[in-house]
């Protein structure tokens, strides 16, 4: 790849012109609020996260469209669109942000919020350097990006944070680990390697206790007109349990239970929706909604009711989740739990890396800057390891 050129017009545009041996091909980069983007980009959008090199459903149009309402109150979000040609290749929504490492720095970073849980942006398969080359280049050209970017939430095996490296040097500020669900074996012979046989009794004891409640029913939303009323037990079942009791259930704020019922419905209705409830006779004890994003999946929110919980009701409904494992269009699912989440961690052995990275931008004070920012934070960070 040649030499790249960028400008930034008085509309936002820059275009960089990345040159080969053949002839030259226009990669044009756009960037506007991501409110008066939305609507417009919902068809090539939604394409692009078709053909984009990771899936990521936090990342799709369906997903954005419904956080945009409930979630980005008090933030001015900036779409960041990369064309080669008319083809759109890449997506990323930035907002500005003062402080990092403790310094009052101005930088730019990848817009998420508490219910986003992965981050990479939808970037068209083969097109990851290109993509970074060109959105480095316009955000080198403009102020409003600050001293440097950052970007949460990365697939760190990945191929866009592969194309990122490629594009330019950038260095992992922090790393966590978190289950993973990746195998080519069915759904019993992954259980049977996966969880030791002595916890495979007591499982089956507690669902044997259990059943003596009533008839055990796995169910999934099939319907349209129940998705709401699924929506409203899920909120009500968190609201009732220790979520509800700390004050960070969906349903404690209008906003993210909003939220909440929008990110169904909307995947609902893109067809990336998977809702599972454990009724045990006309009681449900637990739920659990996945987000379907061939290849991949995400364990987007699981529930139980507490007042059962000495049956172990939410791993026994990620016990039926391993059924996901026997389709054929589903090669992998994302837990989106915290690093060594006690239920995810018994019953799944892979794991994956997320990481965050920060990249410096163009000129000789953000240099200086970043080189200031990453030593402290190197420093902080071996600070904590050694006071363990």
């Amino acid at each position: 790849m040649g030499r790249i050129a960028a400008r930034a017009d008085r509309r936002g545009v820059a275009r960089a012109q990345l040159g080969t041996l053949s002839g030259a091909a226009e990669v044009r980069v756009l960037v506007r609020p991501l409110a008066d983007a939305v609507a417009g980009l919902a068809a090539e959008w939604t394409a692009l996260a078709e053909s984009a090199s990771e899936p990521n459903a936090f990342a799709e149009h369906w997903f954005v469209a419904a956080s945009l309402p409930n979630m980005a109150a008090g933030h001015d979000i900036r779409l960041l669109e990369v064309r080669r040609g008319q083809r759109l290749i890449g997506l990323l929504p930035l907002e500005a942000h003062r402080g990092y490492a403790r310094l009052p720095v101005r930088i730019v970073r990848n817009w998420a919020h508490d219910q986003m849980f992965l981050m990479t942006p939808l970037v068209a398969a083969g097109e990851e350097t290109a993509f970074w080359a060109a959105a480095l280049a316009a955000l080198d050209e403009t102020g409003w990006a600050g001293d440097l970017l950052h970007l949460r939430g990365l697939n760190e095996n990945g191929s866009v944070l592969r194309g990122l490296a490629a594009a330019r040097h950038a260095e992992i500020a922090h790393r966590e680990i978190r289950a993973f669900l990746h195998s080519d074996l069915d759904p019993e012979a992954y259980y049977e390697r996966a969880v030791r046989q002595k916890k495979r009794k007591e499982l089956r004891r507690l669902r044997n206790r259990l059943a003596e409640q009533g008839p055990i029913a796995l169910r999934t939303l099939d319907r349209s007109a129940q998705v709401d009323d699924w929506c409203s037990l899920y909120l009500a079942m968190e609201q009732a349990g220790w979520k509800g009791a700390a004050g960070s259930a969906l349903a404690g704020r209008p906003e993210t239970d909003a939220f909440f019922r929008a990110a169904v419905r909307a995947a609902w209705d893109a067809g990336k929706l998977q809702f599972l409830r454990l009724d045990v006779g006309e009681t449900t004890i637990a739920m659990l909604v996945n987000f379907l994003t061939a290849p991949g999946s995400f364990s987007f929110k699981t529930v139980f009711d507490e007042t059962y919980a000495r049956f172990s009701p939410g791993v026994l409904i990620q016990r039926e989740n391993l059924e996901i494992l026997s389709r054929v269009d589903i090669a992998w699912m994302d837990s989106c739990a915290a690093a060594d989440h006690p239920m995810i961690d018994s019953l799944w052995t892979e794991r994956r890396a997320i990481v965050r990275v920060s990249v410096p931008l163009r000129g000789a004070r953000r240099a200086a800057i970043f080189a200031v920012c990453r030593a402290l934070e190197r420093g902080s960070a071996m600070f904590r390891k050694l006071t363990k």
